[in-house]
């Protein structure tokens, strides 16, 4: 399963801290196995049941979002320097994990991916969270994921948590329908 999370996810790959890459793939691997989905299942799933007909799958949206975070982190550590500090491996395992609650939101009805039971309870940004917090993530990542959707509304965001919100409404919003 290693390879196949590496292969999906290759960014994965782009985080330094060694101990938080690995927990980032094994969230993810864990995950799958609780949810009952394969690297080819995650292939299919699309990334949002709010958009009819989407093409995007969870994977493409996952590192679309990774590498969106990671091109305006570079941006602004370029421009504003000093200024700002960034954790870039709490940023990179934050967006890698943002999404990774859908594997429980969803579930797979005669081969139509729709809302599960615990979906409907919980949307992915708490689900999500609530999972990497048993597996030991730590509070700064477990942040980004809990605060990168409307969930996070209202509430102070860390930098990196407010890079990863708008690096996944871009990538939500390019899609909507007008």
């Amino acid at each position: 399963m290693i390879k196949d999370m590496v292969k999906l996810i290759p960014e994965i790959g782009l985080i330094k801290e060694a101990n938080l890459r690995d927990l980032t793939r094994k969230i993810w691997e864990k995950a799958m196995e609780r949810g009952g989905w394969t690297p080819e299942d995650l292939e299919k799933m699309p990334f949002t049941l709010l958009i009819k007909k989407t093409e995007v799958n969870i994977i493409k949206h996952t590192r679309a979002v990774t590498l969106a975070a990671l091109k305006i982190a570079e941006v602004l550590i370029q421009e504003y320097q000093e200024r700002i500090a960034i954790n870039m491996d709490y940023l990179l395992s934050g967006a890698i994990l943002h999404d990774v609650g859908k594997l429980f939101e969803y579930k797979r009805e005669k081969g139509i991916f729709v809302k599960s039971r615990e979906g409907d309870l919980l949307r992915h940004p708490i689900s999500g969270a609530a999972f990497a917090f048993k597996h030991g993530l730590p509070e700064d990542v477990l942040h980004i994921i809990a605060a990168h959707s409307k969930e996070g509304d209202g509430s102070r965001r860390t930098i990196e948590a407010i890079i990863v919100n708008h690096a996944d409404f871009v990538n939500f919003d390019v899609f909507k329908e007008s």
